[in-house]
C-alpha cells in the first residue's frame, strides 16, 4: 500500500512530492513563536513534552526525545496531491533507493543522509556539542556536522539573546573546561565565560563542524545537518535561570564512560574550538551561483562537505525551469506560486495538524530534468531554501 501511495505522489508531481509539516518539541527549550504556528498550538503535544520549537524538513531521522517520544516523531511524510494519502519519506527511500536520491548517494550511505530544520527558541540554547563519526560510532550513531542560516522572513525579532557562543577563547586550557564540567551539578558552571559570543545578522550563516561547542542564539535558525541527532549539553544553567538536566551532559556517552570527564574533553575538537580566526573560518555570507534569467540562485551553507544549502529567489511574475545535479528538499519562506503545477506558498499561520504547501522533495532525476517554478505574484519574490547532501559544485572556500 505504501509503495502505491509513493508511486502516485511521484507521478502526480513528476518527481516532486509534497511533504507535511514535521513538528518536534524540546522539553528543555521555550518556543520563540516564529514558526507561524497558531498561538494556541505551541504546546499541542502536551506540557510534559515541552513546547514546539522545531520543524524538521526532508527528514528520515527519528527524533531522540527521551522515553516519551512517540513513533515517527521527526520523520517526514509525503502526501498525494489531493492530500488524502500519505507515506513516510524514509519508506520512499527504502523502496526506490538510488532512483529517488541518486545512485551514488544511496550506494555510499544506503539512506537519505541529511535533513534540515528550523529551531526557534525564545532564549539561547545551552553550550553543547555534537559528536564526530568516531565518538558517535561508540553508541551506534553517525556524527553530526551542521550549518546555520538566519532567514529574514522568519526573524522579525531576535528574542531574548540574539548572540551565539562558539568555541572557546584562545588560550583557554582543557583543565579550565574540565573544571567547569565537573561543576555541572553544583549550579551554574559558567562555561560560556570561557567562550566568545557573536552578534547574529539575518541572512548570514555559520559552519558548525562536530566537536565544536556552540550555544545558539535566540533566532529562528535554518539548520542543514547530517542525519543524526547526537549531542551533549555542557552548560548547566542558561540565562534566566533555566537549569539543564545533568543527564543531558552524558547524552550519547558510552555507558562505561559516564562520569568520566576526560571523555567529554576528548569529544571536543580542541584546535577548532580555540581557533583565533574562528569568525573568518566559520562565518558564511551568501555566494551567487551565477546569473540565470528570472531568478537569483545563491549558496548560503557551503563550508561542509557532506551537507549544504542554497537560496533560490524567483522574481515577480517570472516562470523558470530550474535544473540541478542532486536530489534536494525545499522550503518556501516567502511568496506564492507553483512547482510542477502544484501550489507552492508560504503560509502566514498554520494550525497544528494542518497540511501546507510550503515544503517539497525533489528526486535526483527530476532535479536533472528541471523543475518548473512559477511566481504568481506581480510584486513579491518567491523565495525558496533548498537543502541537500554532497553537491558536486560546492564552492571551495
Amino acid at each position: 500500500m505504501s509503495r502505491m501511495i509513493i508511486e502516485r505522489a511521484l507521478e502526480e508531481g513528476r518527481g516532486v512530492v509534497r511533504l507535511l509539516p514535521n513538528w518536534v518539541p524540546r522539553s528543555f527549550c521555550r518556543p520563540g513563536r516564529r514558526l507561524r504556528l497558531h498561538p494556541d498550538d505551541y504546546f499541542a503535544l502536551g506540557l510534559e513534552r515541552g513546547g514546539i520549537d522545531e520543524r524538521w524538513f526532508s527528514s528520515t531521522t527519528p527524533a531522540d526525545n527521551g522515553p516519551l517520544t512517540p513513533e515517527n516523531e521527526g520523520l517526514s511524510f509525503l502526501v498525494t496531491r489531493d492530500g488524502t494519502e500519505r507515506a513516510r519519506l524514509i519508506d520512499a527511500v527504502s523502496e526506490f533507493k538510488g532512483a529517488l536520491i541518486g545512485e551514488k548517494l544511496y550506494e555510499k550511505y544506503g539512506r537519505w543522509p541529511m535533513y534540515s530544520k528550523f529551531f526557534d527558541n525564545k532564549g539561547p540554547l545551552p553550550h553543547h556539542i555534537h559528536h564526530d563519526d568516531e565518538f558517535a560510532a561508540k553508541v551506534g550513531e553517525s556524527g553530526k556536522p551542521e550549518m546555520y542560516f538566519f532567514p529574514a522572513q522568519y526573524n522579525n525579532y531576535g528574542a531574548e539573546f540574539p548572540f551565539t557562543f562558539f568555541g572557546l577563547n584562545p588560550g583557554v586550557t582543557k583543565e579550565e573546561v574540565k573544571a567547569a564540567l565537573m561543576a555541572f551539578s553544583k549550579g551554574d558552571n559558567r562555561l560560556t565565560s570561557l567562550s566568545r559570543a557573536y552578534a547574529i545578522d539575518v541572512d548570514t550563516g555559520w559552519d558548525v563542524p562536530p566537536g565544536i561547542l556552540h550555544a545558539p542564539a535566540s533566532m529562528c535558525t535554518y539548520e542543514p545537518q547530517f542525519a543524526s541527532d547526537v549531542y551533549a549539553m555542557y552548560q548547566s544553567v542558561l540565562y534566566f535561570d533555566h537549569a539543564v538536566p545533568e543527564a543531558l551532559l552524558w547524552k550519547n556517552c558510552p555507558p562505561e564512560r559516564v562520569g568520566d570527564f576526560d571523555y567529554l574533553i576528548e569529544v571536543m575538537d580542541w584546535e577548532k574550538n580555540v581557533d583565533p580566526r574562528f569568525f573568518q573560518n566559520r562565518r558564511m555570507l551568501p555566494l551567487p551561483v551565477g546569473e540565470t534569467e528570472g531568478c537569483i540562485d545563491e549558496w548560503i551553507c557551503y563550508k561542509c562537505e557532506t551537507v549544504g544549502a542554497r537560496r533560490l529567489t524567483v522574481l515577480p511574475g517570472r516562470s523558470i525551469v530550474f535544473k540541478d545535479k542532486v536530489a534536494y528538499g525545499l522550503f518556501c519562506v516567502q511568496g506564492f506560486g507553483k512547482i510542477n503545477g502544484m501550489e507552492l506558498s508560504s503560509p502566514s499561520m498554520i494550525r497544528f495538524g494542518e497540511q501546507t504547501h510550503d515544503e517539497y522533495f525533489v528526486t535526483e532525476s527530476a532535479s536533472k530534468e528541471g523543475v518548473r517554478i512559477e511566481n504568481l505574484s506581480e510584486g513579491e519574490p518567491l523565495v525558496i531554501l533548498r537543502h541537500f547532501a554532497e553537491h558536486p559544485d560546492r564552492p571551495e572556500i
